[in-house]
């Protein structure tokens, strides 16, 4: 589930932020590597809601790319 998860967000980060799909990898941090200000979190983090049909809280704990797909993992988890 972690590889199709990380995916589809690698994609939607990708689209989002106008970069090559390759950069993007589990230890990319939000803000440091691919320069996501406030308003671009949250709007990714809507896109993640709207996507995976789920809802992210505690923002704060998602720096990497790794935490987003770890938060998304477990909410998944906690609907089934």
């Amino acid at each position: 589930m972690t590889e199709e998860i990380f995916n589809k967000v690698q994609a939607m980060l990708a689209e989002q932020f106008d970069i090559e799909p390759e950069k993007i990898t589990l230890t990319t941090d939000m803000v440091n590597d691919i320069d996501a200000d406030s308003l671009d979190l949250f709007e990714m983090l809507n896109d993640v809601e709207d996507e995976f049909d789920i809802q992210l809280t505690a923002t704060e704990s998602i720096v990497t790319v790794q935490d987003l797909v770890t938060n998304i993992e477990a909410k998944i988890a906690e609907a089934n």
